[in-house]
């Protein structure tokens, strides 16, 4: 049976609005050879359909049910925690369309939680709200723990960096529903309906794609085209099953 591919996006497909190397064949060749793959981001900021005309622009061939985002695991771990709750949300369209695919009401009056994924608008105003929502006691959560990620002009501010911004001025820690979070993996499992066994982890980070992979049970493999260098990863407790320049350098098992 054909390999199942998880493979981040930031840093191992696009670098920001720059597609990497050898990304479009690496696409291709899942296509040829009948493997199911799902592109896994901690992202929140974009719907899959949004992610996906921005990709199929950029020459890779993929429809909306390959992507999956840390907003459509928040979106379904809350709607098993708490079915039609409310929620403050600091975030863009990705987040709130998936919070209210799952019928959550957005509101800011005492809301049952505070969901925090990325903007491109910080907002003074929206971040003492968030605050003050978060001590009232509305639960915090966020999209993913990542504090930066990669873009062609460097790095930027990601979700973690916003949560700990939040957690400073609450004392409250949140509960982070991405990558690394092994509950991310199962419900990308469910999603692709494969085994752990059967699949491959592919990124650019050993903090978060690779510990996902690994504490899931699946092959990883590690491209140095994003955030991680082969130095940074010797100092991990932990390994990639293999590390490759980048997904230029992947056949399709």
């Amino acid at each position: 049976m054909p390999k199942s591919y998880f493979i981040d996006m930031d840093g191992v497909i696009v670098r920001g609005k720059e597609l990497i190397s050898g990304a479009e064949a690496f696409i291709a060749r899942l296509h040829q050879r009948g493997n199911k793959f799902v592109i896994l981001t901690n992202n929140p900021l974009y719907t899959p359909n949004d992610l996906t005309h921005r990709l199929l622009r950029m020459g890779i061939q993929i429809t909306p049910d390959h992507l999956y985002t840390s907003a459509l695991a928040t979106a379904a771990f809350l709607k098993t925690q708490k079915p039609n709750g409310t929620a403050f949300v600091l975030g863009e369209s990705g987040l709130t369309e998936a919070l209210h695919q799952v019928d959550y009401v957005l509101t800011d009056h005492e809301p049952d939680y505070v969901v925090v994924g990325e903007t491109n608008a910080y907002n003074f105003a929206t971040f003492a709200q968030a605050a003050r929502l978060i001590k009232a006691g509305a639960r915090f959560i966020a999209t993913s723990p990542d504090s930066s990620a990669p873009t062609e002009e460097g790095i930027v501010p990601a979700c973690g960096a916003i949560a700990a911004l939040l957690e400073a001025a609450t004392g409250v820690h949140p509960y982070f529903i991405g990558k690394p979070n092994p509950l991310m993996m199962r419900t990308a499992l469910r999603y692709l309906d494969e085994h752990s066994e059967n699949a491959i982890m592919v990124g650019d980070r050993m903090d978060t794609d690779i510990r996902i992979g690994t504490e899931s049970g699946m092959e990883t493999i590690l491209v140095l085209t994003g955030v991680t260098t082969r130095e940074m990863a010797e100092r991990f407790p932990y390994r990639p099953t293999r590390i490759v320049n980048s997904v230029a350098d992947l056949e399709c098992d």
